[in-house]
């Protein structure tokens, strides 16, 4: 099994559009298969006119396929605190952090990409 309930995942959705939404996913494995996986946690979506990243408000499950082109998968730590998870600015780069274990660099060609 390449992941196991428990586990914690940052959750990139590929835009196929210019124009598409970006959204990421920041959660807690609940289970998976070889198909797919079931995840507890906060959407992300960026904000174009203030170039920033706002969490959802409210905790959701979600079903992403593993092995699809469509989603790259990152596995963080697992004492990673979902509720504090946010999006800042860490020396010009993009950081996905929690304030304790989780510092993400997510985009490691580019200013706030």
């Amino acid at each position: 099994m390449f992941l196991d309930p428990g586990e914690k995942v940052h959750v990139i959705e590929r835009r196929l559009f210019e124009g598409d939404v970006r959204r990421h996913f920041v959660g807690e494995v609940r289970g998976a298969d070889v198909m797919a996986m079931r995840v507890e946690g906060f959407v992300f979506v960026h904000d174009a006119t203030s170039s920033t990243w706002v969490r959802g408000s409210v905790r959701r499950s979600r079903i992403i396929p593993i092995g699809s082109s469509g989603f790259v998968i990152n596995v963080v730590p697992r004492d990673t605190h979902i509720d504090d998870v946010r999006y800042e600015e860490v020396n010009g780069r993009l950081t996905v952090t929690d304030g304790a274990s989780l510092h993400l660099d997510i985009n490691e060609f580019g200013r706030l990409r």
